[in-house]
Formats: structure tokens, C-alpha cells, sequence
């Protein structure tokens, strides 16, 4: 089992007796209850309490439900031969449950991170834990996996790789993490001597994979050690690398090493499964704990943003939408800012990666409709295979923005691994698409002044388009669709037929020459075509991978949206009121400030460059674009527009009036145009959802 300042579930488990034939949720273990915002009342749904504690569950690895878990078969088994785990959770619920939504609301944690919420509608919220390598702590949700075993008990080993980028020259340790997300690598070395081991660098490097001749470092030269305050060879450390002569920030170093006992990761998907299901129908666990809302629920929403909305696509896709009962789990999902599935039915998985060099999560099928993938080889398929199989297919509705395009590698989704043609939606899906927003939206406001210079990794200020209010609206439709069967707006995004998606080169894009703009074919974090073995199930994201690190087979045509002549993207979709009373110019992509990757595209954030004041400040810089005053006149003309933009949005389902109201007085409130600076624009209210596309409060 899990064992690294982890509680086993072994031990949690072992006293609990004998269960039922569907094992599911064993115990409900509540740790804590107690109001929510000191005991004020959410609106009409009253004042809310917070319940947390621990759901042991087991899962039977026979059981055609559980099958497609990646090594359940050789995880260890209690006396009853079933595989446990044990998730924490929190819920959060009206104190009187007749004023309640009867809608639980599931809000899937990002690497643990994520809280339930009291909500005006009266929803009732949950999250609990998922990801096994996530290292809990105070606030998190997390859970105990079992670590797979050969059949004799001893270690499962195989080869992983570590990168490590822009490690100050002259550094001589370096700690071993996941690169695009600098979190811990929890597969540890399967001993520290490991003379099979290397570790190369190289100097150049771009996002298809190109790299020039890779040189090796002898074995001699480095090792598993910290040499921060002893000399090399260093303390042994099988966390970190030592390097003798220290690294070079001009390289881009990996590390390939075989490591021991993988994670049984997908028992996450399947403990989410059976925690929804418990609190969704079940009376009380089998030692007569009450389900604290029985009764209370008639339908289940799932909401997931990024890393997030990746999993509950995982979850559809790999029939986690019906329970070992073969009940639909959730009745409507919404994977938001979600272009791939979560890498996590692997072995050795490391599902927080965020579509780095040689990672998983594109590969295979990453669309809702039945496709077949002859770039790749792969045959028809689709999200919804199994669901539909099962008739436990949830409505959906997905949103996303530019920066899914530019660094996420949204383009397949849409047009295939061909790009020749748009796929199109089953009757159960929705798609809205948020024009010129960085991953998870930006701060909105008014303010007329760009922000402070950049002082993180990307060259240009943040984007502060937000998407905040839109998905507000977004999440109430999808509810009012399945419990009411009210039929969402047509879905908006751009098409390959309408000349909405081109090739990410500056002529075909149509970028203007903005004063400032870096705008180069770097930019695209593009869909690479890899290759990690035969063991690895592609079309499934799931299996061995053994090819490590991956071979390049190539790269999979990927496109972006067009923009209009100020930058801004001229395409269907759903935009702020703020895109459509621009202050400036809001790009999907940014770009590296400096270090070996300088200039490529940064991340999956998005940049910022606002109008000019005036036309001769314009003219001053040679700014194509027309400035505030020649697009406006008056602060009073640009309210107005700000208004009719609002008032449009909510016509048409996309903005809820409380925030279309709020949006309005921002406007009045801030220095657009005025003569004399006046009180800036308030920040989003609590309830909002943040740079990181995270709900701080309230719903989402």
C-alpha cells in the first residue's frame, strides 16, 4: 500500500467486517460538522453547514464495472478479495434540506484543491478526494490507492522519465518533479545505485519535439543524492540528483530511470463514482452511519475546470457514468477549459501534467462523436461509447477558450487529426466557446491602464478577459436542462466551415503589427504524435507505457482561431461583455520572458496590450488600432455600449441578471474615458471564480 506519511487503507479498512455483494462506499467517517459563513443564510436556501470526513470504500476487481482499472487485478486484496481505498470529502448542504435544490452538485478538486460551497440555488456540494499522488494536507481532498504488486508480492518496476529546465548554472542538485507543474515525482527509484540510469542534456528544443543531439552525462558524473551541503557524490536522496560539475541553464536535461511500485491511480475514478452514488441514493453505510442527505437528491451535476473537467471526461469515457448497480452517476456534466482526458489509467501515471514534452492526455480519443483517427491509426470511437452502450449518458455542456487552442491542444477536439472538416455534437452536448480568454479567464474590471509590468514568467501582462460570468450562467443552464428539460442555447464556437480555424501562422490568423506584440509561429504548444509502446491502449488512454521517453512520430495539423483587425478573435462564441466593449487587445497566448524556452509560447496564459488613450498617442506608436476615444467618444457612449452588451448576454441565457446589473456599475464606476481619474473598478465579488478558474465561493 501507500505508505510515503500516508494513513494506509489497510488499516482504516481492516476492522470494518463483513459487506454486501456491491461493495461501494463501506463507511462513512464524519470528522467535523459546522456552519457555514458564521450562520448566515445563503438567499432563499437558508444557512448552510460544512460536513467533512473520510468514505472507505472497496471495490471488487472482478466485477465488469472495475475491469478497466489499470493493474487492479494485481492490487492487494482484503480477506474478502476486494481492493480498497479510502477519499476524503467535504459537503456542503442546506441546514433545513427542504430548502434545498434536490441537485448535488459535484465539483471535481484540481490536484486536491477545491472546496464545497453554499449556494443561493441550494445546491447540495460535495468534492471529495481522487488523485492518489496528490500529498495531502489541511485543506485538500486526496486518497489512499493501493500500489500494485507482482503476484509473488514483490516490486513492479519500469521506466519513467524527469526533465528538468532552466536549473540556475552552477545549481548542483536539482529536486526530481513533474516539469509542467513542478509537483513531486511520486514514483521513487527502484534503488539508488540503478547503473542502467541516464541522464542526457541538449540545447535547443521546441514544442513539435525537434532537439539537437542529445550528450550523455556518465554515470559517474551524477547521482540519486543531495549534495545542497555535502559534496558530490552527495547524501543519498532518491528525491533529487546531484551533478558533479553542476547544471547549465542553457540545457534542457532527462532523466530515465527505472522506478518501483506504481499507483493503482483509476481506483480515483471509480471511488468517484461510488461516493456520488452513496450520497446520491444510499440511506446509510453498513454500520448504519446516516447518509447525512438521503432523500435530499434527484439529480447529480458534475463541474470540473482544466485538470479537472480532463477527468470527468476520463470518467465518461471509460464507463464511469454507470454504477456497479448500473445507475447513471451523473445526470449532467460540465468540463470546462477540458481539451484532453486525464492520464491517469496508466501505470506509473502522473495525471498532473498539463500537456508538457511527452506527456499523455491527447492521444487516442479526445472528441464526443465516433471518429475514426486514421492519422494516427486508431479506430472509430468516441467520448461516448460506453454511456451510450449503457444508456447512462449525462447532458453536457463544455466551455473553453483561446488559451485551450494555443497551449492545450484544443484543435482535435473539433476538426479531427486531419483537420479537414468540423466533427459534429451529439443531441446531448453543448458547446461554448469564450473568445480571447486566457486559461480560466481573467479579473475583469475596467481599468483603462494595462496592468503592472510582468514580473512572472510571461513577457506580457495578464489577460483580464474574465469568463467568470459566463460560466455562472453556463452552470444554471445545464441544471435547468436536467432537471427541468428546459433546452440549452444553441451551441457557439468556431468552425472550420465558416473560416473560423487556421493554421497558427500570422498570415492566416490575420494578426496585425500591434506595437509590441511578439507574434511568432512559436507560440503553438502543437499535437504532437507519439509513440510510448505497445503496451499502451491509445484509443482507452490506458496500459503499459513502455517506450520512455516516447518517439516523435510527428505532429497532428493544429489550428486557432482568427482574429479582426485590433487582435481580438473575430468568431463564434460566447464573449464577455468586456470582449465586446474592448479595452485592448485579449490574446489566448503569451510568451516566455527569458530562459532556455524564451519566446515560445507561455504556458496556457494569455497576454494583454490595451488601446491607446488617444488618437495621437495612437499615432505616436504607430498602432494600427483605433484608440479608445475614436472607438467611444464619452465615458457615457462606452457605458452604454457596456449596457447593451450586458443586456444581450442575458436575453440570450449567457449572463444572469444579478451579474449583468453588477457589470453595469463597474463600468459607471471606472476611468474609461473619463477627463479625471475616478475610483477604479471594484474587484469580482465573492462568489466569483478566479484567475485560475476556481469558484472561491458560491457556485459556478
Amino acid at each position: 500500500m501507500l505508505t510515503r506519511g500516508y494513513v494506509t487503507a489497510a488499516a482504516l479498512i481492516a476492522a470494518l467486517g463483513a459487506s454486501p455483494a456491491h461493495a461501494e462506499v463501506i463507511k462513512l467517517e464524519i470528522l467535523s460538522r459546522e456552519p457555514m459563513n458564521g450562520g448566515q443564510a445563503a438567499g432563499a436556501a437558508g444557512p448552510f453547514e460544512i460536513i467533512r470526513g473520510r468514505i472507505h470504500g472497496a471495490l471488487d476487481p472482478n466485477d465488469r464495472h472495475n475491469a478497466i482499472i489499470q493493474d487492479i487485478a494485481l492490487a492487494p486484496r482484503n480477506a474478502r478479495g476486494q481492493v480498497e481505498y479510502v477519499a476524503t470529502f467535504a459537503l456542503a448542504k442546506p441546514v433545513d434540506l427542504s430548502k434545498a435544490a434536490r441537485v448535488l452538485l459535484y465539483q471535481v478538486v484540481n490536484r486536491g484543491n477545491g472546496q464545497a460551497v453554499a449556494s443561493s440555488e441550494g445546491y447540495i456540494s460535495l468534492v471529495s478526494g481522487w488523485q492518489g499522488d496528490v500529498i495531502p494536507t489541511a485543506n485538500n481532498q486526496t486518497i489512499v490507492v493501493p500500489v500494485a504488486r507482482q503476484r509473488d508480492g514483490s516490486s513492479i518496476t519500469g521506466p519513467v522519465i524527469a526533465r528538468f529546465v532552466d536549473i540556475p548554472t552552477g545549481a548542483p542538485t536539482a529536486p526530481i518533479r513533474l516539469a509542467s507543474q513542478g509537483t513531486a515525482q511520486p514514483y521513487l527509484p527502484a534503488d539508488l545505485a540503478q547503473p542502467s540510469a541516464t541522464l542526457t542534456w541538449h540545447t535547443s528544443e521546441n514544442y513539435s519535439g525537434a532537439q539537437d543531439e542529445a550528450r550523455a552525462v556518465a554515470r559517474a558524473d551524477w547521482a540519486f543524492a543531495n549534495c545542497e551541503s555535502t559534496p558530490f557524490p552527495g547524501t543519498p536522496d532518491p528525491t533529487r540528483i546531484c551533478l558533479k560539475d553542476g547544471f547549465r541553464a542553457d540545457r534542457v536535461y532527462e532523466l530515465v530511470y527505472t522506478a518501483k511500485d506504481p499507483l493503482v491511480l483509476g481506483v480515483g475514478l471509480a471511488a468517484t463514482r461510488d461516493i456520488v452514488s452513496f450520497f446520491r441514493h444510499a440511506q446509510k453505510d453498513t454500520e448504519g452511519t446516516p447518509n447525512p442527505v438521503a432523500g435530499a437528491v434527484d439529480r447529480a451535476v458534475s463541474v470540473g475546470d482544466s485538470q479537472s473537467g480532463n477527468f470527468i471526461r476520463t470518467f465518461i469515457h471509460l464507463g464511469f457514468n454507470q454504477d456497479e448497480r448500473n445507475r447513471i452517476v451523473w445526470d449532467g456534466a460540465f468540463p470546462r477549459i477540458a481539451a484532453r482526458q486525464t492520464p491517469m489509467n496508466v501505470r506509473f501515471a502522473l495525471p498532473g501534467g498539463a500537456a508538457g514534452v511527452y506527456e499523455p492526455g491527447s492521444e487516442g480519443v479526445v472528441w464526443w462523436t465516433r471518429y475514426e483517427d486514421r492519422t494516427r491509426g486508431l479506430k472509430a470511437a468516441g467520448l461516448l461509447d460506453r454511456c451510450t452502450a449503457t444508456k447512462t449518458c449525462p447532458k453536457i455542456v463544455e466551455a473553453f477558450g483561446s488559451a485551450e487552442f494555443w497551449g492545450l491542444r484544443m484543435s482535435p477536439d473539433l476538426i479531427g487529426t486531419d483537420a479537414t472538416r468540423d466533427l459534429p455534437l451529439p443531441d446531448n452536448v453543448r458547446r461554448y466557446y469564450y473568445p480571447g480568454t486566457t486559461h480560466g479567464g481573467g479579473r475583469g474590471g475596467f481599468r483603462v491602464e494595462g496592468t503592472t509590468p510582468p514580473t512572472g514568467r510571461c513577457a506580457l501582462a495578464d489577460n483580464p478577459n474574465p469568463q467568470a460570468e459566463q460560466t455562472r450562467a453556463l452552470t444554471r443552464v445545464l441544471v435547468e436542462w436536467v432537471t427541468k428539460g428546459t433546452p440549452p442555447p444553441d451551441s457557439r464556437y468556431p468552425r472550420l466551415a465558416k473560416g473560423d480555424l487556421v493554421p497558427a501562422t500570422r498570415a492566416a490568423v490575420g494578426m496585425p503589427d500591434v506595437p509590441g506584440l511578439p507574434f511568432s509561429e512559436r507560440l503553438l504548444n502543437p499535437v504532437v504524435r507519439y509513440d510510448f509502446g505497445a503496451g499502451f491502449k491509445a484509443v482507452d488512454l490506458s496500459g503499459v507505457m513502455t517506450t520512455v521517453p516516447p518517439r516523435i512520430l510527428g505532429v497532428v495539423p493544429t489550428y486557432v482561431p482568427r482574429v479582426n483587425e485590433d487582435g481580438n478573435e473575430a468568431v463564434e462564441g460566447v464573449p464577455s461583455v468586456l470582449a465586446l466593449a474592448p479595452l485592448g487587445t485579449y490574446l489566448g497566448w503569451n510568451t516566455v520572458r527569458a530562459g532556455f524556452f524564451a519566446g515560445y509560447g507561455c504556458g496556457y496564459q494569455g497576454g494583454y496590450i490595451p488601446f491607446a488613450a488617444t488618437k495621437a498617442e495612437r499615432v505616436r506608436n504607430h498602432d494600427p488600432r483605433l484608440s479608445l476615444d475614436e472607438r467611444y467618444g464619452t465615458h457615457d457612449a462606452y457605458v452604454a455600449r457596456v449596457k447593451q452588451a450586458a443586456e444581450q448576454a442575458v436575453r440570450d441565457r449567457f449572463l444572469l441578471a444579478d451579474d449583468a446589473a453588477r457589470i453595469v456599475r463597474e463600468a459607471e464606476a471606472s476611468d474609461v474615458l473619463r477627463q479625471a481619474p475616478a475610483t477604479s473598478s471594484k474587484a469580482p465579488p465573492a462568489g466569483s471564480i478566479d484567475d485560475a478558474g476556481h469558484a472561491s465561493s458560491g457556485t459556478r
